[in-house]
């Protein structure tokens, strides 16, 4: 039976990634800071949680033993985890090889290498550490998720103001979406090449102004839509339409249709 680690398996994308793995019949073992239990134990949903930290080392071992290949769906947005990012991937990758797994996949986001936004930097320099690891890699890029355009706009709304960005489209993808294709990464047969970069961008692109109303719809929502201009690298990078890649439109969930599946928790 494939065995998979799953590291950061409690969060977003990495829950559901762990979700369709065990539906598949996959042996998973979850790497988290947080697991369920404070030692090692079956959860709930038939995998097996780890305690680790990629910032230390502790625990990443015991969760990569026995594993074919490595999912690193670890986030790093803020403080010592962002400043850290690239280097705790570098210490998960150096635990996989002492492990003997062959094959590593990251999650990162679209051009994150043509911004100079501080997270976006840490995407970028942690797919370099892949690169370089002498693993067989791929780095998944994907465009933004649903989620976050969602929270966005629920923060905004909760002062009746839901922040447009002047000029902004986005191509928003399910999560759920993102994890079937790091999934499908992580099973294919060896391709012969070292380190592959990947993008999935979702089923639409759409102006912002237009993704808020649908999430006001879906949300009842009284606020009024507000444009603004957003200044520094974000607002570079979005009015570049770096976030884009028409050309790479995956999956079949809208914004409109995440929102309906979603509805109970907007």
């Amino acid at each position: 039976m494939t065995r998979i680690c799953v590291a950061g398996g409690t969060g977003q994308v990495g829950r559901e990634v762990v979700r369709q793995a065990v539906a598949r019949g996959l042996a998973v073992a979850v790497l988290s800071r947080n697991p369920p239990s404070s030692r090692s134990s079956a959860g709930p949903d038939g995998a097996a949680y780890f305690r680790g930290d990629v910032t230390t080392g502790e625990g990443l071992a015991a969760a990569l033993d026995g594993a074919d290949v490595v999912i690193d769906c670890l986030e790093g947005k803020s403080g010592k985890a962002l400043k850290n990012f690239a280097d705790g991937g570098a210490r998960l990758l150096a635990a996989a090889r002492d492990a003997r797994v062959p094959k590593a996949v990251v999650l990162s986001i679209i051009n994150c290498d043509e911004s100079s936004f501080g997270y976006y930097r840490s995407k970028a320099a942690k797919e370099r550490v892949y690169e370089r690891s002498g693993l067989e890699t791929v780095a998944l890029r994907a465009t933004q998720f649903h989620s976050l355009l969602a929270r966005m706009f629920a923060a905004g709304s909760r002062v009746r103001m839901i922040p447009v960005v002047k000029g902004a489209r986005f191509q928003p993808i399910s999560p759920s979406e993102v994890a079937t294709a790091l999934l499908d990464a992580a099973l294919e047969p060896p391709a012969g090449v070292r380190h592959r970069v990947r993008t999935i961008g979702g089923p639409e692109i759409a102006g912002m102004a237009e993704l808020a109303r649908e999430w006001q719809q879906a949300s009842g929502s009284r606020g009024h839509l507000v444009r603004l201009p957003l200044p520094g690298p974000m607002g570079k990078y979005l009015r570049e339409g770096l976030n884009l890649v028409p050309e790479e439109r995956h999956g079949s969930e809208t914004f409109a249709r995440w929102l309906a599946k979603n509805a109970d928790t907007l």
